[in-house]
């Protein structure tokens, strides 16, 4: 679901009560922060347990990594263990996280890229939250 926010918590993380709706104007959500709406959703033992499993192995495996405008690329070997490893990443994160935008880019040289994209702030949750 593509999430618009409007007023002040689109563009600061001042305090506000606006609404951010979908692109189709249905769901509507009340919105507190920029900060509080940029927030992992899982309990703690599950964030540790996922960065054991998932987020160090695919860490190990960058071979670039590439900053863009709205978030990272990172390049991998395009083995089938790192395309289910990266689904898999993509299956958990979109669940938790679901302020990030998602792709995995497959060519044909051999290599396999995901990027992570989102608004303003998703960077810095990248590397603080995920490390990466």
């Amino acid at each position: 679901m593509l999430m618009i926010l409007t007023g002040c918590c689109a563009n600061s993380t001042a305090t506000c009560q606006n609404e951010a709706s979908d692109s189709s104007g249905s769901a509507t959500i009340k919105a507190t922060s920029m900060k509080s709406e940029m927030a992992c959703k899982l309990t703690t033992p599950e964030l540790r347990k996922r960065k054991e499993e998932v987020i160090e192995v695919l860490k190990l495996k960058i071979l670039k990594k590439v900053e863009l405008q709205n978030g990272y690329r990172f390049y991998f070997e395009g083995t089938d263990e790192i395309l289910d490893s990266l689904n898999s990443f993509v299956k958990t994160e979109r669940l938790c996280c679901d302020f990030f935008n998602f792709s995995i880019l497959v060519s044909n040289d051999s290599t396999a890229a995901l990027e992570i994209t989102g608004d303003e702030g998703v960077k810095e949750f990248i590397k603080m939250e995920l490390g990466m």
